[in-house]
């Protein structure tokens, strides 16, 4: 999709677009999620069968945002509570008597890293350490953010399997 029909998506279907997510997001989240929506139109637009509803897609989209903006504040507001919880639990842990626990748990992560394979250690590696959002990821992996994610939640599973195996 070239630049002139993205500019042509975006002014013929962003007033619906944005009115729906008006009804369904705070004020100050419209703008930003709204982009997000296009943004992913436009990267995955290929995707999209001939036959298929392109407004229909885009309301899909709009969709799933809203869910996943939920979905993450809801995480943020419980992880906020356990502020407090957290604190005085990473004071315990710097006392001497943890410190073998400290390390026995860090040995049992490598050793569950270790046991799965190289293109899932460094998933996890690139996202949970160097911080990088699937979005990087996808591109230095040459993959399509959808493909990242569900590569990315296979090494979590692989991972927890094998964590709780050891």
């Amino acid at each position: 999709m070239d630049e002139q029909q993205a500019v042509a998506l975006y002014k013929k279907f962003s007033p619906k677009i944005y009115s729906f997510l008006k009804k369904r997001l705070p004020e100050n989240e419209i703008s930003e999620i709204l982009n997000d929506v296009f943004f992913d139109a436009i990267d995955d637009i290929a995707t999209l069968k001939k036959e298929e509803n392109l407004q229909a897609w885009l309301y899909r989209i709009a969709h799933n945002k809203v869910v996943d903006f939920y979905r993450k504040k809801k995480i943020k507001s419980f992880l906020l509570s356990q502020v407090p919880y957290l604190d005085l639990f990473a004071k315990e842990m710097s006392q001497p008597e943890f410190i073998l626990e400290k390390n026995q748990l860090r040995d049992k992560i490598e050793a569950a890293m270790r046991s799965i394979s190289q293109k899932y250690q460094n998933i996890l590696r690139m996202h949970y350490e160097e911080q990088m959002p699937i979005k990087s990821i996808a591109l230095s992996l040459h993959m399509t953010p959808k493909a990242t994610e569900s590569l990315l939640y296979r090494a979590r599973q692989q991972f927890m399997k094998a964590y709780e195996g050891k």
